[in-house]
């Protein structure tokens, strides 16, 4: 089914004024407009960072800000924990719960092979916990399951192996949804076993925003927003949700749990340095993103959605199921090696940027730049063809196209093998 165009019922180019933020800022929301590498790359909006000039300007060691006091507060109850901590980063937040989870080596830490927590913070668990991460393959080649972690605890005294202190979780890791129901299992496996439980939730906005959709909910409203948050995250002991990425906001992210959790969290964070003095600005600045920032992730999804239609009907290959705002694209389905689509993309009269085969459409992604990223990409195969390059569905054969098929059906078993070559997933 081919999916149409889609509209957005706001313009993210007008969000960003000379007068008030600035001709270079303003040329900067019109290239962030058109940047596919990361929802980390969006630009403050006036409207978010007036309101910031207006937040207290207390000392947040001292827990003397109430801003940010007021931030904390409103993410913990719209997560269903007892307590909330800011911090700089999403990487900070995960690194300080596995610190605090973490009590007295030799231990170890289950994730996916692919995790954040594992490949892309800089080896922080074996630096900061003096633990292991024990890194396990997907079955099913999407996510984690109970049967898969359960077979791999190290629970007895066997001194060769570093025991199972905790398992951490990702939602969405490469955009896709983890199934509720297999987490509530895995939470249950961990209790069971006085394992902890940590999410990395750097996205977890985004499968509330799913959910919320798909239950008619309204996402202006708090009340929904946190009926759906504390049931993702009640099989939790503690999770870390980032508010820069899909929320906009300019620096940060928070860590829940248990308010002990919290309490012993907050002495790590000083401990590495992690205390911010006059937060204020930067936690009203994620406070107002959150309020008015979280009701676009729905559109995001839906332009990601046509993002993929319109390449998939082109032949384009799609390496992930699209759940929320993530597409891996595989121009070479169609014989368009990647760095020449990049290069292309990038050469357009208002450049297209993307990063390799990772598209994250975010909140400042128009629409327009949706359809030139599609029409760029059918132009390039017209030329093939009409070059008598590239006949529809020749594009790619042999080996490489059962390499092809691995990634595009992924459900059954998967070999560890086949997992590698997806490396490029899971960041």
């Amino acid at each position: 089914m081919t999916i149409p165009p889609v509209s957005i019922p706001y313009n993210p180019l007008s969000e960003v004024t000379v007068e008030v933020g600035g001709k270079e800022n303003v040329e900067s929301v019109q290239r962030v407009a058109r940047d596919f590498r990361s929802d980390t790359l969006t630009v403050p909006t006036d409207a978010q960072l007036l309101h910031s000039l207006k937040a207290s300007r207390g000392d947040d060691v001292y827990s003397e800000d109430p801003s940010t006091t007021a931030l904390e507060r409103r993410v913990a109850k719209l997560t269903g924990k007892e307590a909330a901590m800011f911090a700089v980063s999403g990487t900070m937040t995960n690194q300080l719960a596995i610190r605090t989870h973490m009590k007295q080596p030799p231990h170890s830490v289950i994730t996916d092979y692919r995790a954040h927590v594992h490949k892309m913070e800089a080896g922080g668990i074996a630096m900061f916990s003096q633990a292991t991460t024990h890194q396990l393959f997907p079955s099913n080649g999407l996510h984690l399951t109970a049967e898969d972690i359960e077979s791999q605890l190290q629970l007895g005294t066997n001194i060769h192996i570093s025991p199972t202190k905790l398992i951490c979780l990702e939602n969405t890791l490469s955009g896709i949804i983890f199934p509720q129901e297999e987490i509530v299992k895995i939470g249950e496996l961990a209790k069971k076993n006085d394992i902890g439980l940590h999410l990395d939730g750097a996205r977890i906005w985004n499968v509330a925003a799913d959910v919320i959709e798909k239950k008619g909910l309204d996402a202006a409203s708090e009340e929904d927003r946190q009926t759906v948050l504390t049931e993702l995250l009640e099989p939790f002991d503690s999770a870390s949700l980032c508010l820069s990425k899909g929320l906009g906001a300019p620096i940060g992210s928070i860590l829940v749990g248990s308010k002990e959790f919290i309490e012993r969290a907050k002495w790590f964070r000083k401990a590495f340095g992690g205390g911010i003095r006059q937060c204020g600005g930067i936690a009203a600045s994620a406070d107002y993103a959150l309020t008015h920032h979280f009701p676009r992730l729905a559109h995001t999804h839906k332009l990601a959605k046509r993002l993929e239609g319109g390449l998939k009907e082109l032949g384009v290959g799609i390496a992930a199921p699209v759940d929320t705002n993530m597409v891996f694209f595989q121009p070479q389905a169609i014989g368009l090696p990647l760095d020449a689509v990049m290069a292309r993309l990038a050469a357009l009269p208002n450049p297209i940027i993307v990063g390799r085969e990772r598209c994250v459409v975010h909140h400042q992604i128009t629409p327009q730049a949706v359809e030139d990223f599609i029409a760029c990409v059918r132009e390039m195969k017209e030329e093939k063809k009409a070059n008598g390059q590239v006949e529809d569905g020749e594009g790619i054969k042999g080996e490489d196209k059962e390499k092809l098929d691995h990634y595009n059906e992924p459900k059954g078993k998967t070999t560890d093998a086949v997992l590698r070559k997806q490396a490029a997933l899971g960041y």
